[in-house]
């Protein structure tokens, strides 16, 4: 099996935090969103990973390469990286990987996680990961038949077609199969708005004959910008907390402070005078002292100090004190 994942460029609905990183190596409770997404569907296939293809862009530079390779090989897969020099679309994304395209093939979208317990069913052509939404009509949807296959997809319907929201992960059988329909659409300049789309491939597949089935899952959760990506924290935080998961690492230094769970407390974070939690996750040798923190999301090497913070997203290296006097912003920064 392979896991191809598109992630496009760094994002600008979660500037500044993808100034210096892209979206998708963003933590969620301690781990990038990309790893949290190729280990999660590696947990639901049930079948041994050879391949982890991630698609980005030339700008992300050879660290953020290095780390993707890295999550590969946490996986035991090879990771290989391939650019996409132009956002022309998503099939025009995916066939920047042609050449990892073949046997069963997983491809998936590096900005949303799931939580799902189902079957994946590979004797279907393919599967496509949907919810269950209140409001079909800001999203993608399949109409189901009798059989429950897929018959139709329809994007953002004005009318109820369907309440099944595409979340932008696909199972299909032929990477190969694939492979030829999205490259019939770019060798005849088959676009929608000047972009090539993968919808376009799977209706071709369609009326050909094959079978596409849904995979529901039961939790769908949005990392496309501050608000859903610090709500997604909490939750993910809340999931891992039911499972069990020891969240706060031993070489936390905690001093006078009390932690509220659910909370993820990185390596050698240190605690001084503080209230933590709940839903919070502090990266690798962040520094609290003197604060409350609820409800927020801070990556590594950051310092806190006299800081009353809720629903807050702090990043890497970043020095906050509530006490301040003089301040030093970038670009997109936002105090509120």
């Amino acid at each position: 099996m392979k896991i191809i994942v598109p992630m496009a460029g760094r994002g600008s609905r979660l500037r500044p935090h993808t100034l210096t990183i892209p979206k998708p190596l963003i933590p969620i409770a301690g781990k990038p969103i990309v790893h949290r997404l190729v280990e999660d569907i590696a947990g639901l296939i049930h079948q041994d990973l050879e391949e982890i293809a991630f698609i980005i862009h030339k700008d992300f530079g050879p660290i953020v390469e290095k780390d993707l390779i890295a999550i590969a090989e946490k996986l035991g897969a090879k990771g290989t990286i391939y650019y996409q020099e132009q956002p022309l679309g998503t099939a025009h994304a995916i066939m920047s990987a042609k050449e990892s395209m073949s046997g069963p093939v997983v491809v998936a979208y590096a900005d949303t996680l799931f939580r799902a317990d189902f079957t994946l069913d590979t004797s279907a052509d393919s599967v496509i990961w949907v919810k269950q939404v209140n409001d079909p009509s800001a999203f993608g949807v399949v109409k189901l038949n009798e059989k429950n296959e897929i018959v139709d997809f329809v994007e953002k319907p004005a009318d109820f077609v369907s309440d099944l929201a595409i979340i932008g992960i696909y199972y299909f059988k032929s990477g190969e199969t694939l492979r030829d329909e999205l490259q019939y659409l770019l060798d005849n300049n088959i676009t929608k708005g000047g972009e090539y789309q993968l919808t376009d491939g799977l209706e071709n597949m369609k009326i050909k004959g094959m079978k596409f089935v849904p995979g529901k899952v039961d939790e769908w959760m949005d990392c496309g910008n501050k608000a859903v990506t610090v709500d997604t924290n909490t939750r993910m935080l809340g999931f891992l907390h039911a499972d069990g998961e020891h969240m706060v690492a031993d070489s936390a230094t905690v001093e006078n402070t009390t932690i509220i769970p659910p909370c993820y407390i990185g390596e050698n974070v240190v605690l001084k005078n503080a209230t933590v939690g709940p839903n919070v996750s502090l990266g690798n040798k962040t520094v609290v002292e003197n604060s409350t923190i609820k409800n927020s999301l801070v990556q590594t090497h950051s310092v806190i100090k006299n800081a009353n913070l809720d629903n807050a997203m702090i990043g890497n290296y970043a020095t906050f004190d509530g006490k301040f006097t003089h301040i030093s912003i970038g670009d997109y920064s936002v105090l509120e």
